[in-house]
């Protein structure tokens, strides 16, 4: 069955909802997320309240469109940015690591969003799984291809038991997107380990620049970026 074409009030709707969200993200540039307010967002756009509600039921539905299209916008830099570096994995993962970072502090309201302090009372509904995952799914697709060629971190340490465990679900998405070719669990497991430790200090160290913990310490942030990302593609096995 063909989609329905739109008609001119769906259009009109979608162009007042657009208004909404613009308004919100200057706001949620202004105020922060915790300081979000659909009565504030409609005086922006020049209607009461009781006439925004019929676009934006909440002020957690208005958070959640928010989340939802940032997780979007930077999932799709960073697939742009995967899809044009060319088949080497060490500068496919840098490239994604710098798309990263460019998007984070062009968008620094919106990263603080997505990374920063949780909104008191709100969280966030299923809606937000699939965008939140495209940037890692972007990481993990780099890293599964590289291994699938023959790439494989660095030896790990000794370590307690129970690491498969401890990441069933890390593992269970990595077999749904080929998974790792390993008949040891444990060298599967060091795989999906390394690439959320590198997926948690790449995003930490884009939040210490946004939130201002360089200062004193980092002079060049955008060179620093880079070695980072060559040090965790070093460690998880990509060469170039």
């Amino acid at each position: 069955m063909s989609p329905r074409t739109p008609t001119a009030r769906d259009l009109a709707r979608e162009t007042v909802r657009a208004r909404i969200l613009d308004a919100a993200r200057a706001r949620l540039a202004q105020d922060g997320a915790a300081g979000l307010s659909l009565r504030a967002v409609a005086r922006d756009v020049g209607m009461v309240s009781s006439a925004v509600y019929r676009y934006v039921p909440s002020r957690d539905d208005l958070l959640t469109a928010l989340l939802v299209e940032s997780y979007d916008a930077l999932g799709a830099v960073v697939e742009a940015a995967d899809a044009t570096a060319g088949s080497a994995p060490v500068d496919r993962w840098t490239a994604a690591c710098r798309a990263v970072r460019d998007w984070s502090i062009a968008h620094p309201a919106e990263f603080a969003l997505l990374y920063g302090t949780p909104v008191p009372g709100y969280r966030a509904p299923r809606d937000t799984v699939g965008p939140a995952t495209r940037v890692i799914g972007v990481l993990l697709g780099i890293v599964l291809d590289a291994v699938a060629a023959g790439a494989a971190p660095a030896p790990p340490p000794p370590a307690p038991p129970g690491l498969p465990d401890a990441l069933a679900s890390a593992l269970a998405v990595a077999q749904a997107r080929g998974g790792v070719p390993a008949a040891d669990p444990d060298q599967a497991a060091e795989v999906a380990l390394r690439t959320l430790m590198a997926w948690t200090t790449l995003f930490g160290a884009v939040s210490f620049e946004l939130f201002g913990h360089y200062d004193g310490s980092v002079d060049d942030r955008a060179a620093y970026l880079d070695h980072v990302a060559l040090r965790l593609a070093a460690d998880l096995g990509l060469r170039p």
